[in-house]
């Protein structure tokens, strides 16, 4: 089942000065269509409690909801789907877990892995880092401009339709270069939450993708 897959994709994160709740809220507000709420320092309870919340602001706006892992939540609150960070999960087993109206994504690091989650039927792909960031810290090297344009290539060789987002480090001043690279969209967190106005940030993100 074909789904649509948004080209600006925020991600909130644990941060000392805004909530999860505050950070969709005020992405929402400034023009976000996809929230995707990550969250892994908080048990059930806790978790499900955002996750309403977050339900009712991306309703009000029309933003489809999407949480990082925690598959087990899927049918408890009004989930649109999972991105799934695990490099080496099976999409097959999990697809059959949440079924097919669910949106999966999945995280990626190489053009083999990409090929694999699409071939067990991942909708998007977020493949990075693109660069050094301090939002999600992780030892995997960088995705440069060539390897973009060589999953883009490979895929659409392969015949196999898989959205490629760039995730990590993305800064407004990459975008030419990395959309001119064919990826299909982003994934952006620190660059818009860490912002100064986080309202203006995210707006000079949509103005420049759409």
């Amino acid at each position: 089942m074909k789904k649509f897959i948004e080209k600006l994709h925020f991600i909130t994160h644990d941060i000392n000065h805004l909530t999860h709740i505050e950070q969709a809220q005020m992405a929402c507000e400034a023009g976000a269509k996809w929230i995707q709420y990550r969250c892994l320092s908080k048990n059930d309870d806790e978790l499900l409690k955002d996750i309403h919340v977050i339900a009712e602001i991306c309703d009000d706006w029309g933003a489809t909801l999407i949480v990082t892992d925690h598959i087990h939540l899927n049918g408890k609150a009004d989930i649109q789907g999972f991105h799934i960070e695990n490099m080496s999960a099976d999409f097959t087993d999990i697809r059959n877990l949440v079924g097919e109206d669910i949106t999966l994504g999945g995280s990626s690091n190489t053009i083999e892995n990409l090929l694999r989650i699409a071939q067990e039927g991942a909708d998007y792909a977020g493949f990075g880092p693109f660069a050094e960031t301090r939002t999600k810290p992780n030892s995997y090297p960088h995705i440069d401009l060539s390897q973009y344009h060589q999953a883009v290539m490979v895929l659409r060789d392969q015949g196999l339709d898989l959205p490629i987002l760039a995730v990590g480090g993305v800064k407004l001043e990459d975008l030419d270069d990395l959309f001119g690279a064919g990826i299909f969209g982003i994934a952006v967190s620190s660059a818009i939450n860490q912002a100064a106005d986080m309202n203006e940030a995210y707006r000079s993100f949509y103005d420049k993708i759409m």
